[in-house]
Order: structure tokens, then C-alpha cells, then sequence
């Protein structure tokens, strides 16, 4: 059996009960702990289909940087593990993210079958296009061609974490003397009426 089959069929299960505990656990640190297990394994496949540079980037962006600003957000919100996790606005929200998630499936399963069907084999001029690494490749073409964008959704995602922080940021009210005097005057107990 070659070792790539070896491992895929350790890292797979591993792969499939993080992502099932993910999505059943109460616990917010947990889930998102289950979901560090989930990029790990996945790098773990990309690595096994010798692409390197997908590799890296999932240890390091998705299972580093991002889960490290999940884990961030959730501390400084102090997400409470007792929260009511029943669904209250939208009554029908599990049956539309299922019929959602099907179609999702479907709608990818049809494009790839359109467009490059189910073959083993590359494109023509792929060899061309990936000459040098596919690291390289893909390097060339973002920092020359769509150099603008990455760098205006890098600025966006610098943007969304410092909104983050400052949206969850807890005032402290400054307490005056009024209001002191009136909480006080409401606290003390009243002294009950003579009887005659």
C-alpha cells in the first residue's frame, strides 16, 4: 500500500470527527480548537498532493493567523458557555443552510463537470504557466497582475480587526456624585412609622 493512501486514511477520519465536533460542541474555544484540528489535517492532505505552497499557507494563515484572531475575538468578548444557543429570529435558519449547503455542492460538482469534466489530466499550456513551481507561478501572477487587490483586502482585513476591537471594547460609565446620593438614598432602608 503506498504511503500516501497510509496517509490519507489516518488523517481523513481525523479530519472528518474534528469538523463533526466542531459543529456539536457548546463551547465557542472549543469549537474553534476543533477547527485547528480540522486546518492541520487538511494541510496534511495538501502536503501529500505535493503542493507545498498550499501547504505553508494553510499552517500558516488559516490554522495560525486567522485562528489566532478567533480566539482573540472570543476572549475579548468573554463568550459565555451557559448562552441560550436556541435559534429565536429566524425560525427556518437549519433547513435553509442545508438546502443552501446542497445546492453549493451541486452548483460546484456541475461547474467543474462543465468545464474541465473528471480527468486526471492538466489543462493545455498548464506546464508552461506553472514553469518554475507552482509557488512561483502563482507569486508572478499575484504580485504583478492582481498586486492592487491583495493589498486593498489586506488593508480591508487590518480594517475588520482593529472595527472588531473597538466595537467590543467596554466603556467604563463615570459614576458622579448624583448619582452616587440617589443609589445610596435608594438603598437605605426605610424606618417604619411609629405605632400609636
Amino acid at each position: 500500500m503506498p504511503l500516501d493512501n497510509v496517509v490519507f486514511w489516518v488523517f481523513a477520519p481525523i479530519a472528518i470527527a474534528a469538523a463533526v465536533g466542531m459543529l456539536v460542541t457548546r463551547s465557542v474555544v472549543y469549537a474553534a480548537l476543533f477547527l485547528v484540528v480540522n486546518f492541520g489535517c487538511i494541510a496534511v492532505m495538501y502536503l501529500v498532493l505535493d503542493a507545498a505552497f498550499l501547504f505553508a499557507v494553510q499552517i500558516i494563515v488559516y490554522a495560525g493567523a486567522i485562528m489566532v484572531l478567533f480566539l482573540f475575538v472570543i476572549m475579548l468578548l468573554g463568550v459565555d458557555g451557559r448562552e441560550d444557543l436556541r435559534e429565536r429570529r429566524l425560525i427556518a435558519q437549519r433547513p435553509i443552510a442545508i438546502a443552501l449547503g446542497v445546492a453549493f455542492v451541486l452548483e460546484v460538482t456541475f461547474a467543474i463537470r462543465a468545464s474541465i469534466g473528471f480527468s486526471a489530466l492538466a489543462p493545455a499550456g498548464f506546464d508552461k504557466v506553472n514553469e518554475g513551481g507552482n509557488a512561483q507561478a502563482l507569486a508572478k501572477v499575484l504580485f504583478s497582475k492582481y498586486f492592487f487587490p491583495f493589498e486593498v483586502t489586506s488593508i480591508l482585513l487590518i480594517i475588520a480587526a482593529i472595527a472588531a476591537m473597538i466595537l467590543a471594547q467596554r466603556k467604563s460609565h463615570a459614576v458622579t456624585q448624583a448619582e452616587m446620593e440617589a443609589h445610596n438614598a435608594a438603598m437605605e432602608p426605610v424606618a417604619p412609622e411609629p405605632v400609636a
